[in-house]
């Protein structure tokens, strides 16, 4: 035993790896929560286990780092949406998990263990918060988003929040010892009525200043910055800056760090789709290192032989995990009756705020440097030892608890997705990506992920046809560098995608050729860019495409990139919901808005938006839909005064001789390079024969048009003569 405990850096490194890659396998055996197996991981290894490691400084940094990323992911896959509308609920949660454990705690503190008010108040702070430990386990079954789980992490930051004012409150009339380091939660307080005034107000005021300079500046470096840098690292470092500066200032103004990196990850929400490859790297770097270190870490400072040591330590942990948790769930439960929600839901929001972890370390010790006599101090290494157990039990019992909870959930989405929910979905769906311009396909493709369904494991298929002449083979060998770039972006957001370059003597035929080997269900592609070498609106092929397939097609050009749009404009033509393809763009249109967290805007007829409303509410009732009346098609060029730069404007469309096309359509290239230019656009060719019907070609119905007539061209000749 003379080479333990490990102290060599690289030597505690490798085994911590180790920790971290064989104890979920070891606990998947055990069907017990992964994150319980880091917790007795840290146990075993640690001073009080094993001995096999010591808890050097990388445990504190790494821990905090843990922290703060749980913290800042929590903030990040918020539905911020939900937030808003149910923040009243928030609240209500919020004081009631706070307060309902806090009461419970410091009464059974006073009465059954004979603590001093204060330190009762403060072990009734330690109970009224709570660490989201469990949040991984919501992740790994995709509920992040779930009601009871917005409820839950909103109601979490509040309970917090309000127990590290009234710690900051205890401390303000509690002398820190003069020997005791500062912490970074209290300052010194004048004493007297006035000062203490004096200090809330203070204290109060660099919150208020904090918030509002967050809300103002964050924003506008994240447009800003994402704006212009696309390089991944570069945005990488960027948000985990942000983050950290977030959380240094909230320790600066009197708060804990993880405060600051909740509140920083829910300002760049937005700004971060779930789905995009920024947002899977923030989650793989944090689950592979920095949150299992942490987790690792707090087992590490559980001594299990006091339990058998000191026999009263089992009543004063008994006491402390049953009457904290109690009041969790008395808490939980009795907001999901108010809020009238299913049981499942109950036990979800039971499961996520019953844990405690290092935000009642940080807080119990704040109590030990507080000395309410010469050589005492109001927490001590009983109470210390007490609630650091208490911590395994809590995260013992939450992760099981939000495991059976998540489970329930997830069983009971998928009995009410099916059939009836799924009706107007495809079974299957495979979106055909076309590719030629190096410019715009990274965005093309995040646009694609952004439209896919997440609940299916399909995978998109990128093309790029070239031209069948003598640069085949130069062009070829562009084609493919273009899709081993996609293929690696898509990649990094672990979606499987095929990829195709295609010989073809017309473009146009070898995207069909394509879709229908493929079975793809629709096409996304963007609008030409080089406009010198060929000046028509739609380019040399797209007419012959959108006119010889009757599949959904997606045009798009982009001037800014999708993450810091803040509106989507939609223009419905009369009679769209009429077309068998009505339900497959609006649905890709509201996961396209959910993903990006930002409002979406249909202008048509009352009978069309009646529609729309009616599958918004029912599909997507996150989102925040606004619907405005469009009487005729000839108003779409007025709305191009409200649309603004950071607004995507999308236009739905039809063929020619379908239900819902009408001549003003044969203007709309016209209008769009007169109107639109300079403006983020998006034009629908949504299905118009039905899933079932076979596609056909017909010398009946050209296959191309041109985009203006003989009649455009004499009138606008006779118009020019007029006086």
């Amino acid at each position: 035993m003379q080479y333990f405990p490990i102290t060599n850096p690289t030597l505690i490194f490798f085994v911590v790896l180790c920790i971290i890659l064989f104890a979920p396998i070891i606990m998947g055996k055990l069907r017990i929560p992964h994150i319980i197996g880091m917790v007795l991981a840290g146990v075993l290894v640690g001073k009080y286990g094993l001995n096999i490691l010591e808890r050097d400084n990388s445990f504190e940094l790494f821990g905090r780092v843990g922290l703060c990323y749980i913290m800042f992911l929590a903030g990040l896959e918020m539905d911020s949406e939900s937030i808003r509308k149910q923040s009243i609920r928030i609240v209500i949660f919020g004081m009631l998990t706070c307060f309902v454990p806090l009461i419970m705690t410091y009464f059974m503190a006073m009465w059954l263990l004979d603590y001093s008010a204060s330190t009762a108040f403060l072990l009734g702070c330690i109970m009224a918060s709570n660490t989201l430990i469990a949040y991984p386990i919501v992740t790994r079954y995709g509920l992040q988003r779930n009601y009871s789980v917005s409820l839950s992490v909103g109601s979490s930051m509040l309970s917090l929040f309000m127990a590290l004012i009234m710690l900051a409150g205890l401390a303000a009339y509690a002398p820190l010892s003069s020997s005791a380091e500062g912490t970074n939660v209290l300052n010194e307080v004048p004493s007297g009525a006035v000062g203490g005034a004096i200090f809330w107000l203070w204290f109060f005021f660099k919150i208020a200043l904090f918030c509002s300079g967050s809300f103002l500046i964050i924003p506008r470096l994240a447009r800003f910055f994402l704006r212009r840098y696309s390089d991944a690292v570069m945005q990488f470092i960027f948000v985990l800056s942000v983050m950290f500066l977030s959380a240094a200032l909230t320790e600066a103004i009197g708060l804990e760090a993880i405060f600051g990196a909740f509140f920083s990850g829910l300002i760049l929400n937005r700004y971060i789709p779930h789905v995009s490859p920024l947002m899977n790297r923030i989650e793989f770097i944090g689950n592979a290192l920095f949150i299992p270190y942490f987790l690792i870490g707090v087992g590490m400072l559980i001594n299990v032989r006091t339990l058998f040591l000191q026999t009263h330590m089992l009543w004063i942990v008994a006491l402390i995990a049953f009457f904290g948790t109690f009041g969790k769930g008395v808490a939980a439960y009795l907001s999901s009756l108010l809020f009238r929600l299913p049981k499942a839901e109950g036990n979800m929001m039971f499961g996520l705020t019953s844990a405690h972890a290092a935000g009642a370390i940080a807080m119990v010790m704040v109590g030990m440097k507080l000395e309410v006599a010469p050589g005492q101090y109001l927490v001590t290494n009983e109470i210390l030892n007490g609630v650091v157990i208490m911590i395994l039990v809590t995260c013992i019992i939450s992760s099981l608890m939000t495991e059976h909870a998540a489970k329930q959930i997830t069983l009971r989405n998928n009995a009410h997705h099916s059939p009836l929910t799924t009706h107007h979905s495809p079974l299957t769906e495979k979106i055909l990506l076309c590719v030629k311009y190096p410019e715009i396909a990274p965005q093309l493709l995040e646009l694609a992920i952004m439209m896919k369904n997440t609940q299916q494991d399909s995978e998109l298929v990128a093309l790029n046809v070239v031209y069948d002449d003598k640069n085949a083979a130069n062009n070829r060998e562009h084609g493919l560098r273009l899709l081993e770039q996609l293929q690696q972006q898509a990649s990094a957001s672990d979606i499987r995608m095929q990829t195709q370059v295609r010989l073809a003597t017309n473009i146009a035929n070898g995207i069909k050729h394509a879709f229908r080997e493929t079975g793809a269900s629709d096409i996304i592609m963007g609008m030409h860019v080089h406009t010198d070498v060929n000046p028509k609106f739609w380019g040399e092929f797209i007419q012959s495409l959108y006119n010889g397939l009757n599949r959904q097609i997606v045009l798009t050009r982009f001037i800014q990139p999708l993450p810091t749009l803040r509106r989507i404009q939609v223009c419905v033509p009369s009679r769209a919901e009429f077309e068998p393809g009505f339900h497959r763009w609006l649905e890709r249109l509201c996961r396209m808005a959910a993903n990006l967290e930002c409002r979406i805007q249909f202008h048509g007829r009352d009978e069309s938006l009646a529609l729309i409303r009616e599958f918004v509410n029912n599909r997507h009732p996150g989102i925040r839909g606004e619907y405005t009346v469009m009487n005729h098609w000839n108003e779409m060029p007025s709305l191009a005064e409200n649309i603004r730069e950071d607004h995507m404007f999308v236009i739905v469309t039809a063929r020619r001789g379908t239900i819902s096309y009408k001549n003003a359509m044969d203007r709309l290239p016209n209008e769009l390079m007169q109107h639109f230019s300079g403006k983020n656009l998006m034009i629908v060719f949504p299905d118009q024969h039905g899933e079932t019907k076979e596609e056909s070609m017909t010398f009946t119905e050209a296959q191309h048009h041109e985009e203006s007539s003989i009649y455009d061209w004499l009138l606008e000749k006779l118009n020019r003569k007029a006086p």
